[in-house]
């Protein structure tokens, strides 16, 4: 019996949530989104009939509002999909990330909360029910943090957030640069490269993904996987030609 093999990366397609319909946001502003559809089931089903395992999904308002908005929407893509699902935006307490994983989420990404309560983070990833299940979200603005939606930036550079969570039980670091976010020019390869080289945790690419050559470069990086939203919405390539490029 033939045992299929398990990818090296993980590709990870986006599904942006806002008032229920899939979006996209160009440098996390939210005054230029662009509308791709209102369905996130049929989207999220489309991905999956592809040969996608995974699905990355933000839930805007909630990353503005810190409460999750979409959880309903979330619901129905775990139980109508065979996706592994991530979710991350608005999740600010033990509560949200109960209610996520409750509905079948598979792990919770954690980014502004995390860096605001820092000692409930550290406390709460160690526990049983959350280890490997939480990501933590790190979001960069020329090199330092930002919270809240991308709208606040700390005084704490990214790298030295992943240093210190070196050897925890964190599923993955969401490592996303601002700077190139959405506009399909190019992934920022060398803070990728020294995010993956400062922590033991398994770095997850975010952001700037334009062309398979991008994808490409990543693969090349010490990276669990990557996240591809706009240029898949923008038909840059197909889901299918991505996977080839990135899983295979």
């Amino acid at each position: 019996m033939h045992t299929p093999t398990t990818p090296t990366k993980l590709l990870f397609p986006a599904i942006d949530l806002r008032g229920g319909s899939v979006v996209r946001l160009t440098q996390g502003d939210y005054d230029r989104q662009t509308t791709y559809g209102d369905s996130p089931l049929d989207q999220a089903r489309v991905f999956e009939t592809a040969g996608s395992t995974w699905l990355h999904v933000v839930d805007l308002d909630g990353a503005r509002s810190g409460e999750m908005e979409h959880l309903e929407q979330i619901r129905a893509i775990c139980e109508n999909t065979q996706l592994k699902v991530e979710v991350g935006g608005g999740v600010r307490s033990e509560r949200a990330i109960d209610q996520l994983l409750g509905v079948g989420v598979e792990r919770v990404i954690v980014g502004t909360a995390a860096l605001r309560q820092w000692d409930w983070f550290t406390e709460i990833v160690q526990r049983d029910p959350y280890q490997h299940k939480v990501v933590l979200g790190l979001d960069a603005k020329d090199g330092m943090a930002a919270v809240a939606g991308w709208e606040q930036t700390t005084d704490t550079s990214a790298i030295d957030i992943a240093k210190r969570v070196n050897g925890w039980p964190l599923s993955a670091i969401v490592y996303t640069d601002i700077a190139v976010d959405g506009m399909l020019t190019g992934p920022n390869v060398q803070a990728t490269a020294d995010m993956a080289e400062a922590t033991d945790v398994p770095i997850v690419a975010s952001g700037g993904v334009g062309t398979l050559e991008h994808l490409r470069a990543l693969r090349e990086l010490n990276v669990q996987g990557a996240i591809i939203g706009k240029s898949l919405y923008e038909n840059q390539f197909t889901i299918d030609q991505a996977l080839e490029a990135f899983e295979k």
